[in-house]
C-alpha cells in the first residue's frame, strides 16, 4: 500500500480552515502541519480551533513561523492560503519551493500569473524546475467558472467569434475585509475616490481569465481594460458582517474586455453584492459563446464561492503531485474532479 499524501497548509482563516475540514473526511491523506499568524489560533490544537474530534490522528498545532511548520521534503503539498497578489505570495511559495514541496495557492492573480506577472511567473518556474516540484494557482474564479469551464465548452466547438462569462453572486456570506473591499456601505462618492486610489479591490482576476481563455484557444490577447460600478441600494440591506444603507453601495459590478485582432472578443462580467434577492436579483453562472455552434450555459443560483474555491484547491491536489516540474495553471492539468475514492490511488510515482 502507497503511504498516504501528506498537505501543510499555510493560512488557516475560512478557506485554510475549510480545506482542513474536507481533508479530514478523504481517505489517504494525512495533515501534517499549518501556519497561521493570528494569535487566537496561535498554539492551538487544529481540532480544538476546527471542535471536531481528534481520535487517533495524530496532533497537530498551530505554529507562526513557516520554518518551524516545513523542513525540506516534509509533505508531498503546501496550500498557500494567504494573499491575492502575486508580488505578495511570491516570497511564501518561493520559501516552500525551495524544500521541495509543491505549491497549490488561493492567489488570484496566480491563475495566470504570466498575464500580469510575466517575470515573477518565469522566476517561479524556474525555482519549482530547480527544486523538482511545481506550483498551481486556483479557486473557484479564476481557476474554473470564467475561465476553465469557458476552455472546455469550446471544445465541441468548430470555431470562436465572442466569449462572454458572467458570474451573478453573493457576498453575503463573506466577512468584513470582503465587504471594505467591495465597498459595501459606503456612499457613492467614497465609492469613486476608492476606485481611484485604489483602496478597493473589488474582482481579482480578470486580467487572468481572459489571458488564459486566450492562450488557450490561440487568440492573442492584445488588450485589457476593467471597469468598476456602484451597485446602488434603494432599500436597506443587512447580512451577517456588511450593511447598507438605501442610497449607499451594497456591492461592485466589475466588467472587463479582452481585445483581439483590435476588437473586443472576451467580455467579463461580475456583480456581486450583499442580499441580491431583496431587489429581484437572482445569482447565477453563465456562459455564452458565439460561434458553430454556439454555446449557452447557465447554472442558477451560483456556485457559492467559498466551497468551490476550498474544493477546487482539495481536487487538485493529486493532479499537481503528479505534473512535470514547473508553474502550472488549470488549463495544463487534467480537468478537476471530485475525489470520492483514495487519494493515494491517483499517485502515480512514490518519490
Amino acid at each position: 500500500m502507497k503511504r498516504n499524501v501528506k498537505v501543510a497548509i499555510w493560512g488557516f482563516g475560512a478557506m485554510g480552515s475549510g480545506m482542513v475540514k474536507m481533508l479530514l473526511k478523504k481517505k489517504g491523506v494525512d495533515i501534517v502541519s499549518v501556519c497561521d499568524m493570528a494569535p487566537h489560533r496561535v498554539g492551538k490544537s487544529i481540532y480544538e480551533v476546527l471542535e471536531i474530534e481528534k481520535g487517533s490522528r495524530p496532533e497537530v498545532i498551530i505554529k507562526p513561523e513557516i520554518d518551524e511548520v516545513l523542513t525540506e521534503g516534509c509533505c508531498d503539498v503546501c496550500l498557500v492560503v494567504t494573499d491575492t497578489f502575486t508580488k505578495k505570495v511570491f516570497p511564501k511559495i518561493k520559501t516552500v519551493l525551495e524544500k521541495k514541496i509543491n505549491v497549490i495557492t488561493t492567489a488570484e492573480e496566480m491563475a495566470y500569473p504570466q498575464a500580469q506577472n510575466p517575470e515573477l511567473a518565469a522566476e517561479l518556474d524556474k525555482i519549482a524546475k530547480e527544486n523538482g516540484v511545481s506550483i498551481l494557482g486556483t479557486g473557484i474564479n479564476p481557476g474554473l467558472i470564467m475561465d476553465l469551464l469557458v476552455v472546455c465548452l469550446t471544445g465541441c466547438m468548430m470555431d470562436v467569434e465572442h466569449v462572454e462569462a458572467k458570474r451573478v453572486n453573493s457576498l453575503s456570506p463573506f466577512g468584513p475585509a470582503v465587504m471594505e473591499e467591495q465597498g459595501v456601505g459606503a456612499t457613492v462618492e467614497e465609492f469613486e475616490k476608492g476606485v481611484k486610489d485604489g483602496t478597493l479591490a473589488g474582482h481579482v482576476g480578470f486580467a487572468e481569465s481572459v489571458r488564459m481563455i486566450g492562450d488557450a484557444i490561440g487568440w492573442k490577447v492584445e488588450k485589457f481594460e476593467q471597469q468598476m460600478k456602484p451597485i446602488v441600494t434603494s432599500i436597506d440591506r443587512k447580512s451577517p458582517y456588511g450593511f447598507s444603507k438605501a442610497g449607499d453601495v451594497a456591492g461592485v459590478n466589475m466588467t472587463g474586455q479582452g481585445w483581439v485582432d483590435g476588437e473586443v472578443k472576451i467580455d467579463m462580467i461580475h456583480p456581486q453584492q450583499i442580499e441580491p434577492e431583496m431587489e429581484g436579483t437572482e445569482t447565477g453562472d453563465y456562459i455564452t459563446i458565439k460561434g458553430t455552434p454556439d454555446i449557452h450555459m447557465a447554472n442558477k443560483p451560483e456556485v457559492e464561492g467559498g466551497i468551490g474555491t476550498i474544493a477546487m484547491c482539495v481536487n487538485m491536489i493529486p493532479h499537481v503531485i503528479n505534473a512535470d516540474p514547473g508553474l502550472k495553471t488549470m488549463i495544463d492539468l487534467p480537468v478537476p474532479r471530485a475525489i470520492m475514492g483514495d487519494f493515494r490511488e491517483l499517485i502515480k510515482n512514490e518519490n
